[in-house]
């Protein structure tokens, strides 16, 4: 089958099919809270919304909180109580309210701007920062004082890149003084009239990672998948391809998830285990990756995802020097660092354009001023396949395939009582990479599980796989996307919930992802469990 083909919906032409399916998959992400407890910080009149000042109430448990200048302390940040409550309940009418951030990260004690649109007389803005928190999963940071509501000019869109506009006046700017670093969503609650709650995600970035395990939010896949205003990376509201948007902006709230992009399947559950392990972490987005070349210095790890196929060749150049320089990579999804994005800047501040034209790069103002071309990674002009970062290469989609264990021997696997040719139904999905040698491939390379999938009547296989660099760092990558969503699987899979995935399923990535992270944190891991490369035996190859 040709390249072209066997990127399938991933590719140029199915798009569409490809967005909705994403859109199922994200539409049951959240699950349903108990109890409340909320601390209020006052406004100002002005619209600068400020927690933790003196006369704004204590954060819920009256602690200080953890973190400051020598660095978070995820242990005492999650024996903290947690507020089960955070999810969105009542979604309320389309456009009832929503929002948007105008910058993906801040550090610890800046601001942002907060945009939002809503058909209510106020609303009040909830801060939750995400983690494991004794199985709660966010801990109520911070909560506004009630804000007036106003509903947001209608967006616009570019005659020329499709992109959605959004000319919205800001409603408030939001003070992180005392947010502990991390993942953190808003919730946006109208009162009033039809009622109705929307996420808006921000992330508190860490200043320095050296020793920590950095946990990166893939920003940039969650834009392109975005349609909100009807348009974005795949298809518009033809539902063709093109009509796709060339580019996409961050300054729009997310369709996905009542807000929340794609962040609560593909990145909340493994942020939970991590932080209940209690292992030094850090945090940051694929833009900051990409903005800042040393951020990753001296980190002990760097964790890509669930979903995180949108790559600038600045991340790319960071994750592969910090892997040189012995700092281990977990790809915790599939078809990652497949498309080759620019960021550019927008009326609200830089790097908030996600520019990707794809096949049609050669009318891409920036290809002609000199920019790499933005189409994928492996294609010409100036091919890179991610196989020489990853190790392995994204193969199809889609697919819906028991996942096969291989090597049940591997470090990766103790405790987990698999054996060879055990089986976990729905494993394997709905992308998948495998070991491909035709690509550029680091060596040794160690496949772990070997899982027969068919393509689009194309038989091929899916592999988990573990390479260990000259540098020391070791890097792992699961190869299929339904990895982090497995960690929350529970009961036999009847329910259809997490595609049918079961608690065998759930069991195994749990124990695996608690292995690699608590190997990975240690440091160079390919020092102290190197690769045994297994490929011509399980390949029959070279």
């Amino acid at each position: 089958m040709d390249q072209e083909h066997i990127a399938g919906p991933a590719g140029d032409g199915d798009g569409a099919g490809r967005r909705r399916f994403l859109a199922i998959a994200t539409g049951a992400a959240t699950a349903a809270g108990l109890g409340a407890a909320a601390g209020c910080a006052g406004g100002d009149g002005s619209g600068n919304l400020r927690a933790g000042e003196k006369g704004a109430a204590p954060t819920p448990d009256g602690k200080p909180p953890a973190g400051g200048a020598h660095g978070f302390d995820v242990k005492a940040e999650n024996a903290r109580p947690g507020n089960a409550d955070w999810a969105v309940t009542k979604a309320g009418p389309a456009r009832a309210v929503e929002g948007f951030a105008d910058r993906v990260s801040v550090l610890p004690g800046e601001s942002f701007g907060l945009y939002v649109s809503t058909t209510a007389p106020r609303f009040t803005v909830s801060a939750y920062r995400m983690g494991w928190y004794g199985g709660a999963r966010a801990r109520l940071v911070w909560r506004s004082e009630a804000l007036p509501g106003v509903r947001q000019p209608e967006h616009t869109v570019d005659s020329d890149t499709r992109m959605v506009r959004t000319r919205w006046a800001r409603t408030a700017t939001v003070e992180t003084k005392d947010w502990p670093e991390g993942s953190y969503l808003l919730r946006l609650d109208a009162q009033g009239g039809e009622g109705g709650q929307r996420f808006v995600p921000v992330t508190v970035r860490s200043a320095a990672t050296a020793g920590r395990t950095v946990v990166v939010n893939a920003v940039a896949t969650w834009q392109a998948y975005n349609r909100w205003g009807g348009y974005g990376s795949y298809d518009g509201p033809s539902g063709g391809y093109a009509s796709r948007s060339l580019a996409v902006s961050f300054d729009r709230p997310y369709e996905y998830d009542d807000g929340a992009g794609l962040f609560l399947v593909y990145e909340a559950p493994l942020i939970a285990l991590a932080e209940r392990l209690g292992i030094p972490l850090a945090y940051a987005t694929t833009t900051d990756v990409a903005r800042e070349k040393r951020l990753l210095e001296g980190a002990a790890a760097v964790l890509s995802l669930g979903h995180d196929e949108y790559w600038s060749p600045e991340q790319r150049a960071h994750f592969t020097a910090a892997r040189d320089a012995g700092t281990n990579i977990a790809i915790l999804g599939a078809n990652c660092c497949f498309r080759r994005i620019r960021l550019e800047a927008s009326e609200l501040g830089p790097d908030r354009t996600l520019v990707c034209y794809k096949s049609s790069y050669g009318q891409d103002p920036g290809f002609k001023r000199g920019h790499p071309a933005t189409v994928d990674f492996r294609s010409a002009p100036g091919a890179d396949p991610e196989s020489s970062l990853l190790g392995v290469i994204y193969d199809g989609y889609p697919v819906d395939a028991p996942y096969v264990v291989t090597n049940p021997g591997n470090w990766l696997f103790e405790g987990t009582g698999a054996k060879a040719g055990d089986r976990f139904e729905h494993l394997v999905g709905v992308e998948y990479d495998k070991v491909n040698t035709g690509f550029a491939t680091p060596r040794p390379i160690e496949i772990l599980a070997h899982s027969p999938v068919v393509c689009e009547g194309r038989p091929s296989h899916q592999d988990t796989a573990y390479y260990t660099a000259a540098s020391g760092a070791g890097v792992f990558a699961t190869g299929t996307m339904r990895w982090v969503e497995a960690l929350d699987a529970t009961g036999d899979g009847r329910s259809g919930r997490n595609h049918g995935l079961d608690a065998r399923s759930g069991a195994l990535t749990t124990r695996v992802t608690e292995n690699l992270l608590r190997v990975f944190a240690a440091g160079p891991a390919g020092r102290s469990h190197p690769a045994q490369d297994n490929v011509k035996a399980v390949y029959g190859g070279s």
